[in-house]
């Protein structure tokens, strides 16, 4: 396997002689082979690892033998402790997102400071397969199944010839000594779902489908790049950028490029829009002006003949504005608002999936963000306040549920744990007459 990495190495000039590197390593079989592979290549390079604090004592121990193994092959190692499920509420992002961003984040600060050339990852034929597939159910347009390059700006995949089998047969022959992560084995991550249940089905299909996988993603990068120079001349003729945080579209123009949603998408793609909302935007584009569209990062607006795209404010925090006249949201759940009169028929909705709130009680725009440490709430019913936190235990609701729980906001009071809890302060009362009706799928 060594003579395939260095000619890996060397057929895709991934180092110059003399290159310095920032290896990192979690302590699994992966990152192992690639430490002993830089090793017997003889490059310099030193140990990074990220302790996630997410498995308990697991983690501290594969941090203890990531240092051991910095020790076996004397080099620096750097590690550093994060506040993964914290940093994941406040970001208003999954688990799995916030510990890929920590660690990149950290991984290029250490690289600048110390002045190393590349920092090294140890992705191989298997995470390349599993990231098409992510990919694909997500819906990122071809872009999103070009897959890993071997080198994507200052980090370099030098593993990406090799498959899972031949990474734990090296790691079998040479005896290495490894870490197993048990949250590995968790289907409720979408990786592992792909890794787990998807994966040895292809196999069974065709031993042999990472390696045509990997020939077909590369067939997919040639095709992009025609693709996307007819894309970038479009742009150039019908979007405008009228400010710094501003763009704009020309309807238009738009309408004589076909197939148009798909322009639109790879128009919006920078923006972070999805295929399900740029389909409702080019169903609407014949509609009354003012409807809203809204991705993880901007709001576009269907103005008379352009569509405005703007940047949300604080989108670190993942914030979504709902201006009063906004009746549907596709991204990032799909909700529905409309206000309607109190009548004496009128009967207030228990279901979970509903809130009917006394709307005089509202300042818009309203704000649908992620939950975060130490936001409290008066639980529907209640007189005293509770933390967030403490009533998710006490309501036993399960860790996928409570990364994924949305809060409907009135500045910084919670009015709405969507589909779960409203607050009693903006219940309906005998005063109440008018009121806004948030519905959820």
């Amino acid at each position: 396997m060594i003579e395939k990495f260095e000619k890996h190495i060397g057929s895709h000039l991934l180092f110059a002689p003399g290159d310095t590197l920032l290896a990192g390593i979690s302590g699994g079989i992966d990152s192992v082979v690639l430490a002993e592979l830089l090793h017997r290549a003889g490059m310099a390079f030193a140990v990074a690892h990220c302790n996630f604090n997410l498995r308990g004592e697991e983690s501290d121990l594969d941090e203890a033998f990531v240092r051991q193994l910095a020790l076996k092959y004397d080099k620096p190692i750097y590690s550093k402790s994060f506040d993964t499920s914290g940093v994941a509420a406040e970001r208003g992002i999954s688990i799995e997102m916030a510990a890929r961003d920590l660690r990149y984040e950290w991984f290029e600060e250490i690289r600048r400071n110390y002045h190393y050339d590349w920092i090294v990852v140890a992705h191989h034929l298997d995470d390349q397969a599993e990231t098409f597939f992510l990919n694909l159910a997500r819906g990122t347009g071809i872009s999103g199944l070009t897959g890993m390059k071997a080198v994507n700006g200052k980090v370099v995949r030098p593993l990406l010839f090799a498959s899972r089998k031949e990474i734990e047969q090296f790691a079998a022959e040479n005896y290495l000594d490894y870490r197993e992560d048990s949250s590995n084995t968790l289907t409720e991550f979408q990786r592992n779902k792909i890794r787990h249940l998807i994966l040895p089905l292809l196999e069974e299909l065709n031993p042999s489908f990472r390696f045509g996988l990997q020939e077909t993603i590369s067939h997919l990068r040639d095709t992009y790049s025609i693709y996307n120079q007819a894309i970038e001349q479009a742009r150039e003729r019908i979007v405008r950028r009228k400010s710094v945080d501003e763009f704009e579209v020309s309807v238009d123009e738009l309408k004589f490029l076909q197939p148009v949603s798909t322009y639109l998408f790879e128009l919006l793609r920078p923006f972070h829009f999805n295929g399900e909302v740029v389909n409702e935007m080019v169903n609407s584009l014949d509609g009354q002006p003012g409807k809203q569209f809204f991705s993880p990062t901007h709001r576009a607006v269907l103005d008379r003949g352009s569509i405005v795209v703007n940047k949300l404010f604080n989108v670190a925090q993942g914030l979504y504005y709902l201006e009063e006249n906004c009746r549907h949201l596709s991204v990032p759940i799909d909700l529905t608002m409309k206000s309607v009169e109190r009548t004496a028929t009128f009967r207030i909705d228990t279901s979970p999936k509903i809130a009917m709130i006394d709307k005089d009680k509202l300042q818009f725009p309203l704000i649908l963000r992620r939950w975060r440490k130490g936001d409290y709430f008066q639980p529907l019913g209640m007189k005293g306040i509770k933390k967030l936190s403490d009533y998710f235990v006490d309501e036993k609701i399960s860790l996928t549920d409570k990364e994924n729980a949305w809060l409907l906001t009135n500045g910084e009071e919670i009015v709405w744990i969507a589909g779960l809890r409203l607050d009693d302060r903006y219940k309906i009362t005998k005063e109440t007459t008018k009121i806004l009706v948030v519905r959820i799928k």
